[in-house]
Protein backbone atom coordinates (compact mmCIF):
# COMPACT_ATOMS: atom_id res chain seq x y z
CA UNK A 1 0.00 0.00 0.00
CA UNK A 2 1.33 3.24 -0.98
CA UNK A 3 1.32 6.35 1.07
CA UNK A 4 -0.49 9.12 0.46
CA UNK A 5 1.90 12.37 -1.05
CA UNK A 6 1.28 15.04 1.32
CA UNK A 7 2.22 18.18 -0.43
CA UNK A 8 3.40 21.28 1.74
CA UNK A 9 3.01 25.26 0.05
CA UNK A 10 6.31 26.44 0.36
CA UNK A 11 5.73 30.28 1.34
CA UNK A 12 8.93 32.22 1.35
CA UNK A 13 9.67 34.71 4.11
CA UNK A 14 8.71 37.26 0.76
CA UNK A 15 5.55 35.52 -0.03
CA UNK A 16 4.43 35.94 4.08
CA UNK A 17 5.04 39.95 4.11
CA UNK A 18 3.34 40.46 0.55
CA UNK A 19 0.09 39.00 1.98
CA UNK A 20 0.43 40.15 5.14
CA UNK A 21 0.36 43.98 3.76
CA UNK A 22 -2.20 42.80 1.53
CA UNK A 23 -4.76 41.80 4.45
CA UNK A 24 -3.75 44.76 5.89
CA UNK A 25 -4.58 46.70 3.18
CA UNK A 26 -7.77 44.78 2.60
CA UNK A 27 -8.24 45.79 6.72
CA UNK A 28 -7.99 49.47 5.83
CA UNK A 29 -10.07 49.71 2.51
CA UNK A 30 -12.96 48.24 4.44
CA UNK A 31 -13.12 50.38 7.37
CA UNK A 32 -11.82 53.65 6.44
CA UNK A 33 -14.76 55.05 4.88
CA UNK A 34 -16.43 53.83 8.02
CA UNK A 35 -14.03 55.66 10.06
CA UNK A 36 -13.57 58.96 8.36
CA UNK A 37 -17.27 59.42 8.11
CA UNK A 38 -17.71 58.53 12.01
CA UNK A 39 -15.18 60.87 12.45
CA UNK A 40 -16.58 63.68 10.87
CA UNK A 41 -19.60 63.23 12.19
CA UNK A 42 -18.26 63.07 16.16
CA UNK A 43 -16.54 66.59 14.80
CA UNK A 44 -19.63 68.64 13.70
CA UNK A 45 -21.36 67.36 16.29
CA UNK A 46 -18.62 68.10 18.92
CA UNK A 47 -18.41 72.03 17.18
CA UNK A 48 -21.82 72.52 17.44
CA UNK A 49 -22.91 71.65 20.93
CA UNK A 50 -19.34 73.51 21.89
CA UNK A 51 -20.95 76.56 19.60
CA UNK A 52 -24.34 76.70 21.79
CA UNK A 53 -23.24 76.24 25.19
CA UNK A 54 -20.15 78.66 25.31
CA UNK A 55 -19.65 82.02 27.02
CA UNK A 56 -19.65 85.65 25.09
CA UNK A 57 -16.00 86.99 24.78
CA UNK A 58 -15.69 89.40 28.06
CA UNK A 59 -16.15 92.63 25.98
CA UNK A 60 -19.07 91.39 24.29
CA UNK A 61 -20.79 90.75 27.80
CA UNK A 62 -20.28 93.99 28.95
CA UNK A 63 -21.75 95.52 26.12
CA UNK A 64 -24.69 93.40 26.56
CA UNK A 65 -24.89 94.78 29.87
CA UNK A 66 -24.67 98.13 28.81
CA UNK A 67 -27.47 97.42 26.11
CA UNK A 68 -29.98 95.67 29.06
CA UNK A 69 -29.07 98.93 31.21
CA UNK A 70 -29.98 101.06 28.47
CA UNK A 71 -33.47 99.19 27.51
CA UNK A 72 -34.24 99.02 31.63
CA UNK A 73 -33.73 103.38 31.04
CA UNK A 74 -35.80 103.13 27.90
CA UNK A 75 -32.95 104.29 25.68
CA UNK A 76 -34.40 101.49 22.91
CA UNK A 77 -31.75 103.28 20.05
CA UNK A 78 -28.50 102.71 23.19
CA UNK A 79 -30.09 99.48 23.69
CA UNK A 80 -29.44 98.82 20.39
CA UNK A 81 -26.12 100.14 19.53
CA UNK A 82 -24.44 98.31 22.21
CA UNK A 83 -26.41 94.81 20.90
CA UNK A 84 -24.91 95.91 17.93
CA UNK A 85 -21.29 96.62 19.15
CA UNK A 86 -21.64 93.36 21.24
CA UNK A 87 -22.13 91.06 17.70
CA UNK A 88 -19.51 93.12 16.20
CA UNK A 89 -17.15 91.76 18.82
CA UNK A 90 -18.66 87.93 19.26
CA UNK A 91 -20.72 87.74 16.08
CA UNK A 92 -20.51 83.74 16.82
CA UNK A 93 -22.73 84.44 20.51
CA UNK A 94 -26.40 83.51 19.42
CA UNK A 95 -28.06 85.23 22.69
CA UNK A 96 -27.43 88.61 21.21
CA UNK A 97 -29.54 87.83 18.16
CA UNK A 98 -32.27 87.45 20.69
CA UNK A 99 -31.47 90.56 22.57
CA UNK A 100 -31.59 92.52 19.47
CA UNK A 101 -34.95 90.52 17.99
CA UNK A 102 -36.46 91.81 21.62
CA UNK A 103 -35.69 95.43 21.28
CA UNK A 104 -37.28 95.42 17.79
CA UNK A 105 -40.47 93.70 18.75
CA UNK A 106 -40.51 97.19 21.38
CA UNK A 107 -40.18 99.61 18.21
CA UNK A 108 -42.78 98.30 16.90
CA UNK A 109 -40.42 96.74 14.02
CA UNK A 110 -41.68 92.85 13.72
CA UNK A 111 -40.34 91.99 10.40
CA UNK A 112 -36.96 92.89 12.44
CA UNK A 113 -37.62 91.24 15.09
CA UNK A 114 -38.53 88.33 12.95
CA UNK A 115 -35.39 88.05 10.73
CA UNK A 116 -33.18 88.12 14.02
CA UNK A 117 -34.88 85.54 15.40
CA UNK A 118 -34.69 83.48 12.40
CA UNK A 119 -30.80 84.70 12.32
CA UNK A 120 -30.43 82.93 15.97
CA UNK A 121 -32.57 79.31 14.33
CA UNK A 122 -30.36 79.24 11.76
CA UNK A 123 -27.51 78.68 14.23
CA UNK A 124 -29.64 76.81 17.16
CA UNK A 125 -32.16 75.43 15.45
CA UNK A 126 -33.37 73.82 18.85
CA UNK A 127 -33.64 77.35 20.51
CA UNK A 128 -37.14 77.24 22.06
CA UNK A 129 -36.58 81.25 22.93
CA UNK A 130 -36.08 82.27 19.53
CA UNK A 131 -39.11 79.79 17.92
CA UNK A 132 -41.50 81.66 20.78
CA UNK A 133 -40.25 84.95 20.21
CA UNK A 134 -40.44 84.03 16.50
CA UNK A 135 -44.12 83.38 17.54
CA UNK A 136 -45.07 86.00 19.39
CA UNK A 137 -43.54 88.67 16.47
CA UNK A 138 -45.81 86.75 13.96
CA UNK A 139 -48.90 87.23 16.25
CA UNK A 140 -48.07 90.74 16.58
CA UNK A 141 -47.97 91.50 12.86
CA UNK A 142 -50.96 89.21 12.42
CA UNK A 143 -49.97 86.18 10.52
CA UNK A 144 -51.89 83.91 13.44
CA UNK A 145 -51.18 80.75 11.36
CA UNK A 146 -47.42 80.74 11.02
CA UNK A 147 -47.39 81.34 14.63
CA UNK A 148 -49.79 78.56 15.41
CA UNK A 149 -46.93 76.35 13.31
CA UNK A 150 -44.12 77.67 15.54
CA UNK A 151 -46.45 76.86 19.05
CA UNK A 152 -46.54 73.14 16.88
CA UNK A 153 -42.99 73.31 16.70
CA UNK A 154 -42.17 74.01 20.26
CA UNK A 155 -45.01 71.85 21.59
CA UNK A 156 -43.15 68.69 19.81
CA UNK A 157 -39.91 69.68 21.21
CA UNK A 158 -40.58 70.56 24.42
CA UNK A 159 -44.21 69.84 25.12
CA UNK A 160 -47.36 71.77 26.47
CA UNK A 161 -45.80 72.77 29.76
CA UNK A 162 -42.57 73.99 28.57
CA UNK A 163 -42.79 78.07 29.41
CA UNK A 164 -42.12 79.40 26.02
CA UNK A 165 -45.37 76.73 24.80
CA UNK A 166 -47.24 78.72 27.31
CA UNK A 167 -45.82 81.94 26.80
CA UNK A 168 -46.70 81.90 22.73
CA UNK A 169 -49.98 79.84 23.45
CA UNK A 170 -51.30 82.79 25.63
CA UNK A 171 -49.86 85.47 23.14
CA UNK A 172 -51.70 83.40 20.17
CA UNK A 173 -54.71 83.31 22.00
CA UNK A 174 -54.92 87.18 22.84
CA UNK A 175 -54.44 87.86 19.05
CA UNK A 176 -52.75 90.54 17.31
CA UNK A 177 -52.70 93.54 19.74
CA UNK A 178 -55.59 96.53 19.26
CA UNK A 179 -53.49 99.02 18.25
CA UNK A 180 -52.70 96.82 15.06
CA UNK A 181 -56.58 97.01 14.87
CA UNK A 182 -57.23 100.74 15.00
CA UNK A 183 -54.15 101.68 12.53
CA UNK A 184 -56.12 99.21 10.36
CA UNK A 185 -59.08 101.30 10.70
CA UNK A 186 -57.64 104.48 10.53
CA UNK A 187 -56.19 103.35 7.22
CA UNK A 188 -59.11 102.00 5.98
CA UNK A 189 -61.26 105.34 7.27
CA UNK A 190 -58.37 107.58 5.05
CA UNK A 191 -58.57 105.90 1.89
CA UNK A 192 -62.50 106.20 1.50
Amino acid sequence: MAKPSVTRAIVSPETGRTQRVSALKELFMRFAPAAAALSLFLATTASVISAQDRAPDPRAASLIAQGERALASGDTQGAIDAYEAALAVDPGYTPVFLELAEVARTEGLQGKAIKYYREALARDPGNFAAISGEGAALVEKGALEKAKRNLARLQNLCGDACPETLSLAVTIEAGPPALLAADTADTAGASN
